[in-house]
């Protein structure tokens, strides 16, 4: 049965980015970051194309091997990019970044329960955290609409809509709760497109887990997501539900660690490894030089 997570919600009135500034589709990941630390927020959906978005969780160092452990056994909505070591804030796949500014929005947890939503996470930093990036869907939206396939929320000015399912993620260690799922409305005629395009693309939540009807995931209500927004689905739209790394928030709910920090859903950190880079059979990544 679908549940709604405690406290507030992702912050629903955020503009996407790209509607704020119609030039932010242009920008590189740098300059995206460098707006962010100076306080610009919204969904990041169609921000530098062709560039990696990531999901993040920091834990302290305790609960770190529990993440890992659920990362693991969960690697289609939880896909690995970076893990740092405790305390840092930084990561090869971004030179220069800082995990605690370069983000549009973040959510802090105490106990399970959602306290606070800043653009700037250093009064919550601490010495013993550990940062997980883990892939997003975001990532493979360049190679869809290379392909033709309309990203609904894109075109609407929306955050994505993203819905805490039936389907229980493997539990490791502390830590368990439920799969959750991002929805995008695609014209039946580019299902296989969508599927295809996205099988390429694993470490960033690969092909979809569902299509059609959202009664098979346990979501009562398409125009009611747990996060992100409502779309507007076209007359010969179906929806195609991919995992979502938001599914870790949803476990912090679920089994209530002392203290983490996440992305807010649909704000996430802009790498500068390229999406190519973890399409089946690309190279591994190598951090770029000038």
């Amino acid at each position: 049965m679908q549940t709604t997570p405690p406290g507030p919600r992702a912050v629903a009135h955020d503009r996407p980015v790209i509607a704020v500034d119609p030039r932010a589709h242009a920008w590189s990941p740098e300059t995206a970051r460098a707006r962010f630390r100076e306080g610009l927020s919204g969904p990041t959906a169609g921000l530098a194309p062709g560039r990696t978005q990531a999901n993040l969780i920091a834990v302290p160092a305790d609960w770190a091997y529990d993440v890992l452990l659920f990362c693991q056994r969960n690697p289609k909505p939880c896909p690995v990019l970076d893990v740092t070591d405790a305390g840092s804030w930084t990561t090869p796949l971004a030179e220069g970044a800082d995990l605690r500014t370069d983000l549009p929005r973040y959510r802090v947890w105490r106990d399970g329960e959602l306290v606070d939503e800043p653009t700037d996470a250093r009064a919550y930093w601490r010495d013993d955290l550990v940062a997980f990036l883990i892939g997003c869907s975001f990532t493979f939206e360049s190679a869809l609409t290379r392909a033709g396939v309309p990203m609904r929320h894109v075109e609407q000015g929306r955050n994505v809509p993203m819905y805490v399912t039936d389907r229980l993620c493997r539990p490791a260690g502390r830590l368990s709760g439920p799969l959750v799922v991002s929805m995008r409305p695609v014209p039946a005629r580019h299902l296989e497109t969508a599927v295809r395009e996205t099988a390429l693309l694993p470490a960033v939540h690969g092909d979809p887990v569902h299509l059609g009807d959202p009664a098979g995931l346990g979501i009562a209500d398409l125009s009611r997501p747990d996060f992100g927004d409502p779309v507007d689905a076209g007359p010969d739209d179906i929806p195609v539900f991919w995992a979502c790394g938001v599914t870790p928030q949803a476990a912090v709910m679920a089994s209530r660690p002392p203290f983490a920090l996440t992305h807010a859903p649909g704000h996430m950190f802009l790498t500068d490894a390229r999406d190519e880079q973890y399409r089946v059979g690309a190279p591994a990544f190598r951090q770029e030089t000038a």
